[in-house]
């Protein structure tokens, strides 16, 4: 998978938390679907302004169909 892009502070998103999640500070991500691609980020350092990694539609779908 080929990453797109990789910004700061995407926080202006419609994030969504992965189902996987615990609450209980976990390791998990967080997803923003848009018209550009999806956006990816760790929900441990969003309040830091951490990395968001953006793919495109085809790598996104490629890595779900792998997992």
């Amino acid at each position: 998978m080929n990453a797109e892009e990789a910004t700061h502070g995407e926080t202006n998103l419609p994030w969504r938390t992965s189902s996987y999640s615990t609450g209980s500070g976990g390791e998990c991500v967080e997803v923003a679907l848009t018209d550009v691609g999806v956006h990816v980020r760790d929900t441990k350092c969003v309040a830091r302004c951490g990395p968001v990694l953006r793919v495109g539609p085809v790598a996104w779908s490629a890595l779900l169909g792998a997992v």
